[in-house]
């Protein structure tokens, strides 16, 4: 029997995973709330279900299940809607995945952090997730696997239409660096995941290259051959509190899990490597980056 997987909240990440499993024959059945990305789905051969809906069905006949959708402060909100359809269903799935954040590890003022290290979030977002974590390994026989994901980029969501507007900032923190993934590499590690399974693992998937986030500001120009765009202090630079929030937290991520238990090589080790990739896709007509 082809394997099915079931994937709750099919965001940016999830997509990347089913452009992978698809034409290697799996069923692929994605939730959404917006009924107008429904025939997108559809489009990209996943079964399309608009929340809220009945998911017993797809439950059912699931052998894998990932669950992409966030937290809020009443916790996870797949388990606050059928926690006792999963609770049923782990003994016979074969591999369930979470998507986390590298935020529950909190600030650790620039230093190196691993999956063992003690999770200390201090912001809203990361506390949610460290407690959805928690429900989700609560669950008895679920073969769980979490992923910690730092900053994700990719196929649109790159910086070169901010450079290229005008509108993009140099944000200088001294000592401040962030670690990312470009959404391949995600869908990678995912697949190698589900290929040689082991629940209650926990893996940060990450880039070999934690780096300023004006380094990669300045890189971008650089491939555009646009002048640097201009540099604000982080104390007095105008920005959202979610924007603002991010700076709050400074950590290295280390990744050797994922190349050692899973044996995954990243298409994409640095950001320059990946911005690279990102413009010479927009070049050949493959989406703006």
């Amino acid at each position: 029997m082809a394997p099915t997987l079931l994937s709750l909240g099919h965001g940016y990440s999830a997509r990347a995973l089913t452009r992978l499993l698809i034409p290697q024959g799996w069923t692929v059945h994605g939730t959404t709330r917006n009924r107008d990305k429904a025939p997108g789905l559809r489009a990209a051969g996943v079964i399309p279900h608009v929340l809220p809906a009945d998911l017993a069905g797809p439950l059912s006949e699931a052998t894998h299940l990932l669950i992409s959708a966030g937290p809020d402060a009443e916790g996870d909100p797949m388990l606050r809607h059928m926690r006792d359809e999963i609770t049923a269903a782990a003994p016979r799935l074969t591999w369930v995945g979470y998507l986390s954040t590298t935020g529950v590890y909190g600030d650790h003022g620039g230093d190196w952090v691993d999956e063992s290290t003690p999770l200390t979030p201090g912001t809203r977002r990361g506390k949610w997730r460290a407690a959805a974590e928690a429900e989700w390994q609560a669950i008895p026989d679920l073969p769980l696997h979490i992923f910690r994901l730092a900053g994700i980029y990719g196929p649109g969501r790159g910086p070169f239409a901010k450079v290229r507007a005008g509108t993009a900032r140099r944000i200088l923190k001294p000592g401040q660096v962030f670690s990312r993934i470009h959404v391949e590499d995600i869908a990678r590690v995912l697949a190698a995941s589900i290929a040689r399974p082991s629940p209650g693992a926990i893996y940060n998937l990450c880039d070999d290259d934690p780096a300023p986030p004006q380094e990669v500001i300045g890189h971008a120009a650089h491939l555009l051959g646009l002048p640097l765009p201009p540099a604000e202090p982080f104390e007095s630079a105008e920005m959202t509190p979610m924007a603002r929030s991010f700076y709050a937290e400074n950590k290295r991520v280390r990744n050797d899990r994922i190349k050692r238990d899973l044996g995954v090589t990243l298409a994409f080790p640095d950001y320059r490597s990946g911005l690279a990739d990102l413009l010479r896709r927009a070049e050949d007509g493959e989406g703006e980056a």
